[in-house]
């Protein structure tokens, strides 16, 4: 049985793009023969969309006969004038690339073909192949960029920001909403990273300069960027950003606390000016606990608003099992029994004869278990309502027994009656 034929639809973003959009459109209508020839694509549809351009763009777009121009009074967006095509083409798979000349056409037969042969939902042209233009300083934000989106995802990507792509319009529902921005390629990229549903791939691509004056502000864009991938982070995979924040609290608080922690274990005793640096410590330790506890919870609230199990691998797994169902029970009281410990000959001399000669120390310790404690405590109480919401939302109506039942045979005959 013979495959069935793909429609793609392109679509060209457009704002003030006068002297680039003619040649643009030119080499898509010419790579039209080549990307069905080369890929399971039967049919090519080509959308230009002019962003609020006061230029003559549209007009010159209107001068092809085969192509759809839509236009924007005003300036909405790059990714507002993307997702109008998409809304407006009839391709099963959908694709866009710059209206600037930087990206081949030709490039389409790739993507979809990888598509296809990768059985993936998303195709990117990474510009950081050989052979790219793309300006150095771009290149090193795009570097950083991935690095970022890597570390937090734990998945590889070349290119974040990438402006040429396909991507089979089934997938659309998982990646909506998206920015209408400049940065609504580096949000999808992150989106489909972080919360792991659809499959992404990537193939270099030839990348030429740009015809005409760049959009493109490398810092407000590239802040803009990096705000899209943290922010996808926060919403898909909170607990990797919380976990990093509270390791690099940790380790603050242990290179605090080393000093005398190291005096007291040699010498058994602590310079009174000391307590700042104990007390800084402490207050850097309850710092990290706050977020490891944050961790925990969002990571389990985000799990249940995805539909997804909560992480139980890699560090997320690592610090969640002090709250499973028997973590729970005993955490809270492991951390207050240690904090007596620590505290209880000096209770004890207190209550015998009347004064305290514990050192300080002990107290400050203590302290920090107890808020620990609390702190566990509070989560502990976070994940059984979790679990109470999902049990609910999991559960089917309850079957409820008739009020009567009627043999097949004695119900047909009153019938009959």
């Amino acid at each position: 049985m013979a495959e069935e034929s793909h429609v793609l639809t392109i679509v060209i973003p457009a704002l003030n793009e006068e002297a680039a959009i003619a040649h643009t459109i030119q080499r898509c209508l010419d790579a039209r023969e080549r990307v069905i020839e080369a890929s399971r694509v039967g049919e090519v549809e080509l959308i230009v969309v002019s962003d609020g351009s006061t230029d003559r763009t549209e007009e010159i777009a209107c001068g092809f006969p085969d192509v759809t121009v839509l236009a924007f009074d005003r300036n909405r967006g790059y990714g507002a004038a993307i997702q109008c095509g998409f809304a407006h083409g009839r391709g099963d798979l959908v694709g866009f690339l710059d209206a600037d000349g930087t990206c081949d056409p030709l490039f389409f037969a790739d993507l979809c073909r990888a598509i296809d042969e990768e059985d993936a939902d998303i195709a990117i042209g990474s510009r950081m192949g050989p052979g790219s233009h793309m300006p150095w300083v771009r290149a090193i934000g795009n570097t950083v960029l991935a690095w970022v989106l890597g570390a937090l995802s734990r998945r590889s990507v070349r290119d974040t920001a990438s402006g040429m792509r396909v991507l089979r319009r089934s997938c659309l529902p998982d990646l909506y909403p998206l920015p209408d921005g400049l940065h609504f390629t580096p949000a999808m990229s992150a989106r489909v990273l972080m919360e792991d549903k659809l499959r992404l791939v990537e193939r270099p691509m030839p990348y030429a300069e740009r015809i005409g004056r760049s959009k493109l502000n490398v810092v407000r864009d590239g802040l803009r960027f990096l705000k899209e991938i943290l922010f996808a982070a926060t919403a898909f995979r909170p607990a990797r950003p919380a976990l990093a924040v509270a390791g690099v609290v940790a380790l603050a608080a242990v290179a605090t606390g080393a000093g005398p922690t190291l005096d007291w274990w040699t010498r058994g005793a602590l310079d009174e000016r000391a307590i700042y640096r104990v007390l800084l410590a402490s207050l850097l330790a309850t710092v990290a606990a706050i977020f490891v506890c944050a961790a925990v919870a969002t990571e389990r609230i985000a799990a249940a608003a995805h539909g997804r199990p909560p992480a139980s691998t890699g560090v997320s797994g690592l610090v969640s099992r002090p709250f499973t169902r028997r973590g729970r029970r005993i955490g809270s009281a492991l951390l207050l029994s240690a904090a007596l410990l620590l505290v209880a000959p000096g209770l004890f001399e207190l209550a015998t004869t009347g004064t305290m000669t514990m050192h300080w120390v002990r107290a400050a310790l203590a302290a920090l278990l107890v808020a620990v404690a609390a702190m566990h405590a509070a989560t502990t109480f976070q994940l059984n309502m979790m679990e109470l919401i999902e049990a609910r939302q999991n559960a089917g109506p309850a079957a409820r027994p008739p009020e009567r039942t009627h043999p097949a045979g004695r119900r047909a005959a009153a019938e009959i009656d």
